[in-house]
């Protein structure tokens, strides 16, 4: 990967983070959190990844990808509207009665949306079948799912993890956000699900290890990911929560951020310079 596109997707992933603003801007309040830790890598997987058609988001051979952490749709519907796969003007929508983008994400209203998650735990068992269908029809398509760390503690995470690995779901890519971080604290201080790799890999994953901010490492995995379908695969991808905003990153604080005017217009400042230095790199 050049510099040139590292540059670009950081750009988009700015950006992306600026759409989330705007959504809270409009509702209020979102969980901004866990939206920024994952943020980069919805940016790389619709940018390089995932095969799929904005123009055409039921289109049968696109990939698929379920945000089964669906409190962090934010980051999701931020991407899917650089993509246009609807107008920028529906993000201020958010948080209104009737909006297509709820506070979790809704299959029936919003095209790009492959299933309802936010019940935690149940995103891989939805993924795994997913990717049973598409074996089962020979068909090339992918399925990737992102979960959080926090989000490891239902037991229903498990049991899909050692059912897609018993039928050797090469399809399958499963993404887990690590930033440390959920509602009530520290989340190895809530449930401790640590040494997370070595677990995926006794359930018979095969596992990778990245920054979860670093675009390199993140395509590098997503790539390596593509071509072994020995077995399903695992990217632990460690983040930061809220990363993206100085007063916010690695707090508990942001998991739900309800920020008033002068946060808010602050947090635009800071993102808007970043665009202007990225900007700057770019010509340079």
């Amino acid at each position: 990967m050049s510099t040139a596109e590292d540059i670009e997707l950081r750009i988009l992933a700015t950006r992306a983070r600026r759409n989330v603003l705007r959504m809270l801007d409009a509702g209020g309040s979102g969980h901004l959190g866990g939206a920024y830790s994952c943020i980069d890598i919805v940016t790389a997987l619709y940018a390089r990844v995932l095969r799929h058609d904005p123009a055409n988001p039921g289109w049968t051979g696109r990939d698929r990808f379920l945000l089964s952490a669906g409190h962090k749709a934010l980051a999701q519907y931020a991407v899917l509207a650089l993509f246009d796969y609807f107008p920028a003007e529906v993000l201020d929508t958010y948080g209104a009665f009737g909006t297509v983008l709820p506070g979790h994400p809704d299959m029936k209203k919003l095209p790009g949306v492959e299933a309802n998650t936010g019940a935690l735990g149940h995103g891989t068992a939805i993924a795994a079948g997913m990717a049973v269908a598409a074996r089962t029809a020979v068909e090339p398509w992918r399925t990737f799912v992102l979960l959080g760390d926090g989000e490891l503690a239902e037991g229903s995470n498990w049991e899909a993890f050692a059912m897609a690995a018993h039928h050797r779901l090469g399809n399958l890519t499963a993404i887990i956000d690590v930033n440390g971080l959920q509602i009530s604290g520290e989340a190895e201080r809530i449930m401790g699900m640590e040494p997370i790799a070595d677990k995926m890999r006794a359930f018979g994953w095969a596992v990778q290890e990245i920054d979860g901010h670093d675009h390199r490492q993140i395509l590098d995995a997503l790539g390596r990911a593509r071509v072994d379908d020995s077995a399903p695969t695992a990217i632990v991808a460690h983040t930061v929560k809220g990363e993206g905003l100085a007063r916010l990153a690695g707090t508990v604080g942001s998991h739900y951020w309800t920020p008033s005017r002068e946060e808010l217009g602050e947090a635009f400042l800071e993102l808007d310079r970043r665009l202007v230095s990225l900007g700057r790199e770019r010509v340079a």
